[in-house]
């Protein structure tokens, strides 16, 4: 009987652990998002804006893009392996968008990654045509849900 019980109520205890993981995903995305952005220097962190501006702010570049779709994952994760799908459909089809892939893997890509603060891969950063973010989104994103509700009406 007393094994049952406590069965029960460990069973019961991961079912919250799970529930309240899930509930919390977006706070703790951002918690670790901005230790990422902690853990960069000043002076890093104004070199990166430098070149972020430099390379995405299209109003001052003279580029003839509206806006950045930046890529942060890894060749091997199978997450960012469909999303290389959904990049392509997003060059092809909204030549207006330049595209960006940041392999986290390589060391010359860590002090961006810190600077955007990438907490989970794949992680999507929209920038608008004067380099400033206006969305973000960790996981997998369908290239219609991508289109429809950040593309297009930016």
């Amino acid at each position: 009987m007393y094994k049952k019980i406590t069965t029960i109520v460990v069973l019961i205890l991961m079912v919250a652990i799970l529930i309240l993981g899930f509930a919390l995903k977006d706070s703790m995305n951002s918690y670790v998002s901005n230790m990422m952005k902690s853990q960069i220097s000043s002076t890093a962190a104004q070199s990166e804006a430098v070149i972020v501006n430099s390379l995405y702010n299209f109003s001052e570049n003279g580029e003839s893009f509206d806006l950045t779709f930046i890529e942060f994952g890894a060749k091997g994760c199978s997450a960012c392996r469909k999303m290389e799908k959904v990049m392509e459909e997003i060059k092809t089809n909204n030549p207006r968008v330049k595209v960006v892939f940041y392999n986290i893997l390589k060391t010359k890509n860590q002090s961006m990654m810190k600077y955007f603060g990438i907490s989970a891969i794949p992680t999507q950063v929209l920038l608008d045509k004067n380099g400033k973010e206006y969305f973000r989104h960790i996981g997998y994103i369908s290239f219609p849900d991508l289109e429809k509700q950040y593309i297009c009406k930016n």
